[in-house]
Order: C-alpha cells, then sequence, then structure tokens
C-alpha cells in the first residue's frame, strides 16, 4: 500500500515548500495558495519518500518540500508511469502530465550537493477532481 508522507505548500515560486497539515486540492488548479496552482500542465508536483530518502544517504541535508515537491509519496515512484496514469487519494484524481523538469537556475540544494533530484525524479500532474490530501492517507496508482 503507496500511502502520502508529506504535503508542502509555498506561495512563491522558486522557493522550498513548507510541510504543512493537510492540502486542498481543486479541480483544474491545484493546492488552494501553492504558487504553482493555475490553468496548465504542472499543478501538482510529486516527489518519491525513497528518491529523498536516496538523496540524503549521500549526504544532503533536506528536509520535506526541500525540493519544491508538493506531495511526497510512499510506497510507489511515480516518474515510473507513463504520462496519463492517475494517482488517486481519497476524493482527489491527479493525472501525470509531465516527467522531470529543466532546472533554469539551480537551487540551493544543487549549490550544496552539485545536483538535485526534481529535474530527474520529480513529476508534475494536474488535477482531475478535487479534495482534501493529509500525511498517512493513501495513495493508488491507476494506469490507463
Amino acid at each position: 500500500m503507496a500511502t502520502v508522507a508529506a504535503v508542502c505548500t509555498s506561495d512563491i515560486k522558486g522557493i522550498q515548500k513548507t510541510p504543512v497539515d493537510s492540502i486542498t486540492v481543486k479541480e483544474d488548479w491545484g493546492i488552494e495558495g501553492d504558487a504553482h496552482a493555475g490553468h496548465w500542465h504542472r499543478q501538482v508536483s510529486l516527489l518519491s519518500k525513497q528518491s529523498i530518502d536516496a538523496f540524503k544517504s549521500r549526504g544532503a541535508k533536506v528536509t520535506d518540500g526541500a525540493f519544491g515537491e508538493n506531495i511526497i509519496v510512499d510506497g510507489i515512484n511515480p516518474k515510473a508511469y507513463p504520462l496519463g496514469t492517475k494517482f488517486v487519494s481519497g476524493d482527489v484524481v491527479l493525472e501525470l502530465t509531465q516527467i522531470g523538469k529543466e532546472c533554469h537556475s539551480h537551487c540551493a540544494i544543487y549549490k550544496q550537493m552539485g545536483e538535485c533530484i526534481m529535474p530527474h525524479e520529480g513529476v508534475f500532474t494536474k488535477v482531475l477532481h478535487g479534495g482534501v490530501i493529509k500525511p498517512g492517507d493513501e495513495i493508488e496508482v491507476v494506469e490507463e
């Protein structure tokens, strides 16, 4: 069973996100109060806990949200699935729209470690159905 390990937001783009108790996700918008919300294909980002833990084992001192990720998942690797895959948690349905992203202005993690995992490990989704997500919630993969 895969679960949500953490949920994180920020109201400014390009900075580390902060862990919160829960997020409210709105259809075709993203997370209420998050800077990346809007009518586009990268409304909510996901990153696997296992990817973060592997990066930490190499000496990175990072906390939840450090890579700008919205949802940290435990038990699945979202980047292993094809575009169009759905991630379902309670009422929330997210559709995988992009795997990885170009890092235009190297983040603090890149400057500290010489690399960042988000460009290779992170995935982006659009919201097909909204609701609330909190740490401990189950998350299911539905492949087309």
